[in-house]
């Protein structure tokens, strides 16, 4: 029982830490005492659900031990903490969960506080990880490469920073909506991106994150309908979540597009992602998250991957390039161009690329040589590449799908 607790605290944690922590800040306005009672409400349900069994709505159950222990703490009274589960349960009005669009919303007025200006940009995403997603301080920490005492300060500072400058809990105002949306939007895409292809650990798709920012995502454009950009970064997401289904073999390998069942690609968020990107592209305001969704529709609507039009995928690249010149797009147009014009052409602009500190030592680069050369039939110089790339891939996954690739290399020609 107390096995089955824990997993149950654990998936709430996860899928709706979120939305409790969000209530939470709106009640009390201190991200702080709403991530301490929160901790103490988990830590009291491991304690009497493997006794009393878990309740029917265990999210509601954790709302309700955390809010009456942030008021003890808020009156400072001599009462117990934690008062006993069935009183509080007893207490809660009918509208205890609140309406759900105004839940979403709280939601939403977290993201934006994670994404306040004064907090640093690093400070941002790992707080967004932590807040709204569930994330462990040690698997952000992976995530981003850095030491978990340097990420527990960074995200101390933060909490510091957001209770001095009193940031409010509160969407920004119209007039100040437009600035703070570019921010948002790249926080939403980089978890989302987190959970299509974590960055460490020994699982490439983290189902969690993908739907969180999905969420958000849905939330921001339900907030600011009409936005191009915003119904581009929906649309991206849409579209790559499309292959989840596709992107592991039945024993758990990476498969590239090309090796992917794409009768298994989501038909109905392929349709939801297309609709949307029609219905930005005639703003003729194209920006990144357009100009990407444009790309990754281009690889949904292709029925087999020799159908790839990988000439138009080479200049939308080209486009994006002008908004965001940032190494790993410039290696995505590199590979797009040796699709479009012959492996050898890619070959040229990959030794241009390794004076790239970021991508000389990144093994998406070898990765991409050792492909190019497999192609030309250049046995020695993809294994040898192979074995770099897999050397400096972090995420198991993806390191076993390179010394896959590199077994198949050493393999005798037939």
């Amino acid at each position: 029982m107390a096995g089955d607790a824990l997993s149950a605290v654990e998936h709430v944690f996860r899928q709706e830490k979120g939305r409790v922590l969000a209530g939470l800040m709106r009640r009390f306005g201190d991200l702080g005492l709403a991530e301490d009672v929160l901790q103490e409400a988990c830590r009291k349900a491991l304690e009497l659900w493997p006794r009393t069994g878990i309740p029917d709505q265990p999210a509601a159950w954790l709302s309700a031990v955390a809010r009456n222990a942030g008021l003890d703490q808020v009156r400072r009274a001599g009462k117990s903490i934690i008062m006993d589960a069935e009183l509080i349960l007893s207490s809660l009005p009918a509208s205890a969960m609140e309406e759900p669009q105004a839940i979403e919303y709280d939601r939403l007025r977290l993201l934006f506080i994670c994404c306040h200006p004064a907090l640093a940009p690093e400070a941002q995403v790992a707080l967004a990880l932590r807040t709204l997603c569930g994330l462990s301080t040690a698997e952000i920490a992976r995530a981003f490469g850095v030491a978990e005492a340097a990420l527990s300060q960074r995200l101390l500072r933060a909490k510091r920073k957001i209770a001095e400058a009193r940031i409010p809990f509160e969407l920004p105002p119209a007039q100040d909506l437009p600035p703070r949306l570019a921010q948002v939007l790249h926080v939403i895409y980089l978890v989302f991106s987190e959970g299509y292809c974590a960055s460490g650990g020994d699982v490439l798709l983290r189902a969690d994150l993908c739907a969180e920012a999905l969420r958000l995502g849905r939330l921001l454009d339900s907030l600011q309908p009409d936005q191009p950009e915003v119904q581009g970064l929906l649309a991206l997401m849409l579209l790559q979540a499309s292959r989840g289904p596709a992107r592991l073999s039945p024993e758990g390998y990476l498969l590239t597009l090309e090796e992917q069942d794409r009768r298994l690609w989501q038909g109905d968020l392929i349709a939801e992602g297309l609709a949307l990107l029609e219905l930005a592209l005639p703003a003729r305001a194209p920006g990144p998250y357009q100009l990407q969704a444009a790309i990754a529709a281009l690889h949904a609507q292709a029925p087999t991957a020799s159908q790839t039009d990988w000439r138009q995928i080479h200049v939308l690249y080209g486009a994006l390039l002008r908004h965001k010149p940032e190494p790993l797009i410039l290696l995505n147009a590199v590979i797009a161009c040796a699709m479009a014009h012959g492996a050898a052409h890619g070959l040229v602009w990959l030794e241009r690329l390794e004076t790239v500190p970021s991508l000389a030592n990144s093994h998406y680069l070898h990765a991409a040589r050792a492909d190019l050369l497999r192609r030309q039939g250049d046995r020695a110089g993809a294994l040898a590449a192979y074995a770099q790339a897999a050397l400096l891939a972090s995420n198991t996954v993806e390191r076993q799908y390179l010394l896959r690739r590199q077994g198949e290399m050493r393999l005798p020609l037939v």
